[in-house]
């Protein structure tokens, strides 16, 4: 068989990980690409805003990307979409409605909106994108317009799941498309590359349905101001929010750009219904009383700059917390927020709110399919391959284990990783070659100049803080004119440790001495030689390992 009758599968995020979804379907000359998100940067990336696909492959082959596709609005699927698009700016873009409005909104922030043609879709419908046909079939989630794509390639069809879940209760009225699953599955589906987030979670999801009575019970006979906090792309849960608002009498405000600005899009797309005269301006709320006000915040998983974490430490310029306040935490952590949102948590109680988060109010229902969900998938398309994605590791072979149970045969199931190229044809799947892959950091508006010897840095700074030793030396025999000066960051106190301060000076002078007496005049080899010299002596006597940093100032 010719390597042209082979289909490249591989991804570049979204394997072995949570977050940074990207998949990239390579027939021929033709390139398809699947979503575009963010990761997040984990407690060692210091600094670190968020973390994108290395796109190396695609800039390099960019002539042959036919399009790219996105399955629903959420960050981990469309939040790298600003920087990928500044490399690949003439690709065109297939989204949903909700979708491209998100995408719209960053590429408008990035100031690249007029130059990026986003090409708005339905479910149902079917786009011819290089040899590729894309079918879109509507998926529940957790936001409005998800959907997973049928792709057809000349090997055979590939099912795309996208993030879903089947809920048969939905507040927006549509349950996933299982009849149109069902018949590609008697059709024949070549392979099955599928959501494995909540494969450890038995039985089905909670239905939306569900969280929207628990959250009647919330509002029952509360007379104090009510706080909610959930993921800014919610629609669902904020639609739920604003229906229990106008059900018990309250007025409701937004705080956090980002919910602002999907509250905006989803209203005018026709995917909220907001009562007249329900919404105030955060700045009103003062105005009104307790009971008759509902604050709708970001920063459901902590973040430092969110609308809550700045409402719980006193920084925010128009929500203080008063006693009795009542916080409820409508979202599941996000694995590495766990701490953060501890944090907010706990500095809530102390301000004398009540907090409701616990699992056992049920006032968040996950997007994502759990393992009867996931059994029922496979049992209706029927795939003669099966590729897990979106998962860390445990979540790959906790579902192709699942796969296996479900007839699936055992050299028919791949995990991959993120770069490794699968190979598919009609009649084999295997592991081929890889593709370059990892992760891009983006820090303020750098995008990937910093690095892991950077990280590095931070780290080591973080943990042992730094030294600077600055010396001014003659330029005519290298003797000492002035220092050597200790600075100090993160360290040690300074007034509280003279006499490390002083045997550190003479360290350094002996140092200097050494090079001086063995004739060196390489400003480089002294430098090295006081860094080696002080950083032995600072673990022989504090066991700590401080970056050192050697100045020298030639006079």
């Amino acid at each position: 068989m010719s390597q042209k009758e082979k289909l490249n599968i591989f991804a570049l995020g979204g394997l072995n990980e949570i977050g940074k979804n990207m998949y990239v379907y390579e027939y021929g000359q033709d390139i398809l690409v699947v979503d575009c998100g963010i990761g997040f940067p984990d407690d060692e990336m210091y600094g670190i805003d968020s973390v994108i696909p290395d796109i190396t492959y695609l800039v390099k082959n960019k002539t042959r990307i036919r399009g790219i596709v996105l399955t629903h609005g959420h960050e981990d699927h469309i939040g790298a979409m600003p920087f990928v698009m500044d490399e690949l700016m003439q690709v065109p873009v297939y989204a949903t409605a909700l979708t491209n409005a998100l995408v719209n909104i960053k590429l408008s922030e990035h100031g690249t909106a007029d130059k990026v043609k986003l090409n708005t879709v339905k479910a149902g419908d079917t786009v011819k994108i290089g040899c590729f046909k894309v079918e879109f079939i509507h998926v529940n989630h957790s936001i409005p317009d998800s959907v997973a794509l049928a792709i057809r390639t000349p090997v055979g069809v590939i099912v795309h799941t996208g993030d879903y879940k089947i809920d048969t209760t939905p507040i927006d009225g549509g349950m996933i498309d299982l009849a149109r699953l069902g018949e590609l599955g008697k059709r024949g589906v070549l392979a099955l590359v599928t959501d494995s987030t909540n494969v450890e979670n038995p039985g089905f999801s909670l239905s939306e349905s569900v969280v929207a009575e628990n959250f009647e019970k919330q509002f029952q006979d509360c007379h104090d101001r009510i706080i909610v906090t959930t993921f800014a792309s919610n629609v669902h849960r904020l639609q739920q929010v604003i229906n229990c608002a106008k059900k018990y009498g309250r007025k409701v405000a937004v705080t956090g750009r980002s919910m602002e600005n999907v509250l905006r899009v989803a209203t005018e797309l026709g995917y909220m219904d907001i009562p007249q005269g329900i919404l105030v301006d955060i700045n009103q709320i003062k105005g009104l009383p307790k009971d008759r006000v509902v604050i709708i915040s970001t920063g459901s998983q902590g973040e430092t700059m969110s609308a809550l974490h700045r409402i719980a430490f006193s920084e925010h310029k128009q929500v203080e917390i008063m006693p009795g306040d009542k916080i409820i935490i409508s979202a599941s952590a996000i694995p590495g927020n766990e701490n953060s949102i501890t944090q907010v948590v706990d500095e809530l109680f102390r301000k004398g709110a009540t907090v409701v988060y616990e699992r056992s109010a049920l006032l968040h229902a996950s997007g994502h399919a759990c393992r009867e969900e996931l059994k029922l998938m496979l049992a209706l398309v029927k795939p003669k391959f099966f590729i897990p994605v979106h998962g860390e590791y445990r979540h790959l072979k906790i579902h192709a284990d699942l796969a296996k149970s479900m007839g699936v045969p055992p050299k028919n199931v791949v995990i991959a990783d993120i770069g490794r190229v699968i190979e598919l044809s009609a009649r084999s799947i295997k592991l081929a070659g890889v593709v370059p892959a990892g992760k891009v950091f983006v820090d303020g508006t750098g995008v990937g100049d910093v690095g892991s010897v950077v990280l590095r840095d931070r780290k080591h700074l973080a943990q042992d803080g730094m030294l600077v030793v600055v010396v001014s030396l003659s330029s005519y025999d290298g003797s000492v004119v002035s220092g050597p000066d200790i600075i100090t960051r993160g360290f040690v106190y300074v007034k509280e440790n003279e006499n490390l301060m002083q045997e550190m000076r003479d360290v350094a002078m002996e140092a200097i001495d050494s090079c001086n007496a063995r004739r060196v005049k390489d400003w480089a080899g002294i430098k090295g030689a006081m860094k080696t010299r002080l950083s032995d002596y600072l673990y022989r006597k504090t066991k700590r390992s401080p970056m050192v940093l050697p100045v020298i100032m030639e006079v």
